[in-house]
């Protein structure tokens, strides 16, 4: 891998940390493993089609693949037969669920083709292309509107805050979902996560405690 591609990769990565909270949470990029079109499925059919399991390892723990590689025989075996299709998916469901069990998320079954967020057929094609620049432009949108948005009800609300205690509690509210907002953003840029920031304060906190501050 080049220097090149690994920046390209890790840009990307970032990229989508800040998607998933712009465009839904952080199960969106997972999800997108679901689909009969995301790579896992698509890495699934190569092996089916060269013969060869290895593509597919990538996906699962080392711990797995000695239940892949079965799914896979029965799979390769059928090509060609009635039970084909059938074989078909029921390697692809195993291999998209254990890959979805190592990642700590649920899976509920293969989604059909074409039910991938925006964002991250973006992502893929920024691989694909070798330039991340349409997924920067749709993420920065994004996240300027979302700034936009937030900040516009915290500054409304703030005008009112000192009317009556319930329009204190609706500025509140409003600055807290805004500051939150932006605070989820940086920590994702930055690759940071809320374990990051509870062992970070914890270490901080502990040369105080030490001397009596």
């Amino acid at each position: 891998m080049t220097g090149s591609t690994f920046g390209l990769i890790k840009a990307l990565r970032a990229m989508t940390m800040v998607a998933a909270l712009v465009f839904g949470g952080y199960g969106l990029a997972s999800a997108h493993c679901d689909t009969m079109d995301g790579p896992v499925v698509q890495d699934a059919r190569k092996a089916l089609a060269a013969g060869d399991v290895t593509p597919v390892l990538k996906w699962v723990q080392e711990k797995d693949e000695k239940s892949i590689k079965a799914a896979f025989n029965k799979a390769f075996a059928a090509q060609g037969k009635k039970q084909q299709q059938a074989e078909e998916k029921r390697f692809f469901e195993s291999l998209v669920g254990i890959h979805r069990a190592g990642e700590g998320a649920p899976f509920t079954g293969l989604k059909p083709a074409g039910e991938v967020e925006p964002v991250i057929a973006e992502a893929d094609k920024a691989l694909a292309g070798g330039s991340p620049d349409g997924l920067v432009g749709m993420v920065n949108d994004a996240v300027s509107q979302g700034i936009r948005q937030r900040y516009g009800k915290a500054a409304e609300a703030s005008k009112h805050k000192d009317e009556s205690v319930q329009k204190g509690r609706e500025y509140v509210a409003a600055y807290v979902e805004y500051t939150h907002y932006l605070e989820r953003l940086q920590n994702s840029a930055e690759g940071h996560t809320a374990h990051d920031n509870d062992a970070a304060g914890k270490k901080h906190a502990a040369p105080a405690h030490k001397h009596g501050h």
